[in-house]
């Protein structure tokens, strides 16, 4: 046991000077700081003044501009609007005579001719540019379709308060030749103002001038039932063939009219007061056996007045003038009148009237131009039955004396009109 004690003393004693040297000598001691000075008291520092900086004005975004694409006009065909009207008739519900016939009305009205087309009409119209209006009417009453207008107006002014119209169109004569057929309420127009421009048409260049409050009436007049004659200005002149509707030009003359029509706001009343006159020379067709001059003096100057009826009217015109006429084996310029007068009234969707007709004087239209004597007395009622569906009654008592004879009659007759 004790040479175990004394060998482990010996191995402690021969590794004793070599864990010496591992470990590291210790640093001498630090000597201690000096003791620190006196520090010389400051001055209180100012605070330094705050600087404020301007606030940068907002930077506007940079404007981004819309590529907006410009509305092109639409093709001046999508422009076009379409229209018309149809009257259907039955000519003889009651004749008293069979020869009972109108050469200037309606020639369907003959012995064993009961239904017919009296009209059927196609209407294409619009704005086909900024100053020109198209106008194009045709007629399929018949056994061929048949051009009634085809015109153009160009306009002045961006109220269209002057026009000039040019093409086939209405003639600015009289206050009823006018008037379209389809607001009409009698069924035919009467003899002494038809006379003057059978048709009512002709190829010609007018010219029509009316303050833009005044075309908003003329347009009121028909839009609200009224059964105005449409606008054809307040003011009208014109220059014409002269050989009325679908027929070629037969002499070197041309036909001069002019027309003044105003309306006239008395109270709830409307009065429309006008006149007119057209002269020229026209070429009457004729036989062989027939006499006189190529061309005949064609002359006429009339008047008309129209109280609307709200809801009793009146309408008159009458007419005097020169016009060809065959006397004896001659065509000669002999002088011509007539006229009528009707009362007429707007009794909810009815429109009762009664209309009183006179004329004396040549048939120019019609072969040699034949004395045309006619009386007639029509009364009858138009009634509104849908917006698009109206019916007409109308009984005529005349008398008229023409080249082949006289004919006292009275004759029946229904109609039904249908617009789109």
């Amino acid at each position: 046991m004790s040479k175990l004690i004394r060998r482990c003393l010996l191995v402690v004693l021969a590794f004793a000077p070599l864990v010496a040297v591992a470990q590291p000598a210790e640093p001498p001691p630090t000597p201690p700081a000096p003791p620190d000075e006196p520090v010389p008291p400051t001055a209180p520092t100012a605070p330094a003044p705050v600087v404020v900086e301007p606030t940068p004005a907002p930077v506007p975004e940079p404007k981004v501009e819309k590529t907006e694409e410009k509305k092109k006009d639409p093709p001046w065909y999508d422009k076009l609007a379409i229209r018309g009207y149809v009257q259907v008739r039955f000519n003889r519900l009651y004749a008293s005579d069979d020869d009972f016939k109108n050469d200037l009305g309606d020639k369907a009205i003959a012995k064993n001719n009961s239904f017919s087309i009296r009209r059927a009409r196609l209407v294409v119209q619009g704005d086909v540019a900024p100053f020109l209006f198209m106008y194009l009417q045709v007629d399929a009453s018949g056994a061929d379709v048949k051009m009634r207008d085809w015109y153009g107006d160009f306009s002045i002014d961006k109220d269209k308060e002057l026009r000039f119209r040019l093409g086939q169109s209405k003639v600015p004569y009289g206050w009823e030749n006018m008037q379209s057929s389809q607001n009409r309420a009698p069924l035919d127009r009467s003899d002494p103002i038809n006379s003057a421009v059978p048709g009512e048409r002709d190829i010609g260049l007018f010219a029509y001038w009316a303050p833009k409050k005044t075309r908003k009436m003329f347009k009121h007049l028909v839009d609200s039932g009224l059964k105005g004659s449409g606008d054809y200005g307040v003011l009208a002149l014109g220059i014409y063939n002269g050989q009325t509707l679908n027929v070629d030009d037969k002499n070197e003359n041309r036909h001069v009219v002019a027309r003044a029509t105003y309306p006239i706001e008395i109270g709830t009343q409307i009065l429309e007061i006008g006149a007119n006159a057209y002269v020229g020379k026209f070429t009457v067709e004729r036989d062989e056996t027939v006499f006189g001059k190529a061309n005949t003096r064609d002359a006429r100057v009339g008047a008309a007045v129209v109280l609307y009826p709200q809801p009793i009217g009146f309408q008159a015109e009458w007419n005097v003038g020169t016009g060809p006429e065959l006397v004896d084996d001659t065509i000669e310029a002999t002088t011509l009148h007539g006229g009528y007068a009707m009362v007429n009234a707007r009794v909810g969707d009815f429109f009762p009237f009664l209309r009183g007709a006179y004329y004396e004087g040549g048939l120019k239209t019609a072969k040699n131009a034949p004395l045309h004597r006619s009386k007639e007395l029509a009364a009858g009622v138009e009634w509104h039955y849908k917006k698009r569906f109206e019916v007409t009654a109308e009984i005529d008592r005349a008398k008229r004396e023409i080249a082949d004879g006289s004919v006292t009659g009275t004759i029946f007759r229904l109609q039904g009109q249908f617009n789109y």
